[in-house]
C-alpha cells in the first residue's frame, strides 16, 4: 500500500538520469557566510489580508469547474505582487464526519516539507554550522554508506534506498508494532543496523527518495541539539510569521492533532490513518495551511530567513532538464523556459497531494492542497492560464521550449 502511496505520479516530475558529477558550484556556495538579512517588523496579517468579494472571478469559475467536474477537493490560494487574489476552502475535512474545510485547515505538507527543509540546512550553511560537502558519517559514524554528503542529499544523488520501503518491510517481516511512530534518531539506527542496500552509488544518477531528507532532517537535530519541529518552530516558521504551522510526528503524538484527514485512491471511503510511518520527518511531518506557505514564500523573497545569493543557489538546475524545462536544485522542483522560471514542489503522501508554485519573475505564487487523491491536480493548464504563469507540466512543452501541439 506504502509503495503505490509514495510513489511519484505524473505530478512530480521525473528527471532523467546522469552519470556525470556535479560539481557547478556558484559563488553562494563557495563564499563564507554567516547569517541572513536581519529580520525586519513586519505585520503578517497585512500579507494575509484578503476580501472574497474581490475574488479573481476566471479563478474562481475554473477552481469550481475543477470541483465539480474533476473532484478538487482542498484549499488554494493565490498572490500576485504581493497580494492575495484568491483564496477558498473547497469540500470536506473529514468526509466521515462530514467537516468542511476551512481556509485555515492544516494540512500534512508531505513532500512541500523538504522545502522547508533544505532551508533549514541552508540557514545552517549560513551560520557555518555545516559544509555542503560535509560527509553524513560525519555526524552519523555509523551510517552504513560511503560518500554520501549533504549536496547529495540536498538533490536527490545520494543512491541510498528509500527508507520507507526497507522501513515497511522490516516491519512486517519482523511483525513490530505499527502503532507508535520511529522517531528519526530510530530510523538511522534501524539503518546503521540493517545496512539495507543502496539503489547505485554516490552522484551516478538523480533519483528522488525520501531518505535524503529525513536523513537532512537529523542532521539538524545532530547539529543543532534541538528536535527538528523545535529548531523548524524558531529558525522557520515564527520569523516567517507562520502561526498555523507546526512539525507532527508519530513518535511524539499518539494521534496527529489536527483535522484534515487524507483519503487515498480517489474515493472518500479510504481515509488514512497515520502509523509508525508518520514518525521520521524532514521528507514530510510539516503541517500547514495556504497563508502560511504564502508567509513563507514572502519570507524567501525577501531575504527575512535566507541571504539571496544562497537562495539563488538553491534555485540552480542540479540534474540534467529533462524534456528541456525540468529539474531540481536544493529542495525545489525547478521549471524553466526563456526568460521564466518557477520554483516549486508537489506531494503525495497518505491521501494528501499538493503543488506549491512560486513564479519567481513575476512574483506570482499558487498553493493547492488537497486530502482527496483523485488526479485533480493534474487538470491545471486553465488555472495557470488564468494566474498567467507558465503551464508547469511535462508534456505542455517540446524539448526545445516550444509549446506543444499535444
Amino acid at each position: 500500500m506504502y509503495k503505490s502511496i509514495l510513489t511519484i505520479a505524473s505530478l512530480s516530475f521525473f528527471l532523467i538520469s546522469c552519470s556525470s558529477k556535479q560539481n557547478d558550484k556558484t559563488a553562494a556556495d563557495t563564499t563564507a557566510a554567516t547569517s541572513a538579512k536581519p529580520a525586519v517588523p513586519f505585520d503578517p496579517k497585512a500579507f494575509l489580508a484578503y476580501n472574497p468579494k474581490d475574488a479573481d472571478k476566471r479563478i474562481d469559475a475554473v477552481m469550481q469547474e475543477l470541483h465539480r467536474t474533476r473532484g478538487f477537493n482542498g484549499n488554494v490560494l493565490v498572490a500576485k505582487h504581493g497580494k492575495i487574489i484568491y483564496e477558498k476552502a473547497i469540500g470536506w475535512a473529514d468526509y466521515l464526519h462530514r467537516d468542511s474545510l476551512k481556509i485555515n485547515s492544516q494540512f500534512e505538507l508531505a513532500s512541500v516539507t523538504k522545502t522547508m527543509t533544505s532551508t533549514a540546512i541552508l540557514m545552517l550553511w549560513e551560520q557555518g554550522k555545516l559544509t555542503l560537502d560535509d560527509d553524513v558519517k560525519k555526524y552519523f559514524p555509523d551510517f552504513p554508506y560511503d560518500g554520501v554528503t549533504i549536496r547529495l542529499l540536498l538533490t536527490h544523488r545520494s543512491g541510498m534506498m528509500n527508507y520507507v520501503y526497507f522501513t515497511d518491510d522490516l516491519y512486517r517481516a519482523e511483525h513490530r508494532d505499527e502503532r507508535k511512530g520511529l522517531s528519526n534518531q530510530d530510523e538511522m539506527a534501524l539503518i546503521a543496523q540493517y545496512k539495507p542496500r543502496p539503489f547505485n552509488k554516490p552522484n551516478k544518477r538523480f533519483l528522488y527518495n525520501n531518505s535524503n531528507f529525513m536523513v537532512l532532517g537529523s542532521i539538524i537535530e545532530k547539529i543543532t541539539g534541538q528536535s527538528y519541529a523545535d529548531f523548524m518552530k524558531s529558525h522557520i516558521f515564527n520569523p516567517a510569521g507562520m502561526e498555523h504551522t507546526a512539525v507532527y510526528s508519530k513518535a511524539v503524538y499518539q494521534k496527529i492533532p489536527v483535522d484534515v484527514v487524507g483519503h487515498d485512491r480517489g474515493q472518500w471511503r479510504y481515509s488514512v490513518a497515520q502509523n509508525f510511518l508518520d514518525g521520521p520527518v524532514g521528507d514530510k511531518g510539516i503541517y500547514s495551511t495556504v497563508g502560511d506557505l504564502y508567509l513563507f514564500d514572502r519570507a524567501l523573497r525577501d531575504g527575512r530567513l535566507l541571504k539571496q545569493a544562497t537562495m539563488d543557489s538553491a534555485y540552480v538546475p542540479r540534474n540534467p532538464m529533462i524534456h528541456g524545462h525540468f529539474s531540481y536544485g536544493y529542495g525545489w522542483r525547478i521549471f524553466e523556459a526563456p526568460g521564466k522560471q518557477v520554483i516549486y514542489h508537489t506531494g503525495w503522501w497518505h491521501g494528501f497531494r499538493h503543488i506549491y508554485l512560486r513564479d519567481i519573475q513575476d512574483d506570482i505564487t499558487v498553493v493547492l492542497l488537497t486530502n482527496l487523491s483523485n488526479g485533480s491536480l493534474l487538470k491545471l493548464d486553465p488555472l495557470f492560464n488564468a494566474v498567467g504563469m507558465p503551464i508547469v507540466r511535462k508534456s505542455a512543452y517540446k524539448g526545445n521550449g516550444d509549446t506543444s501541439d499535444d
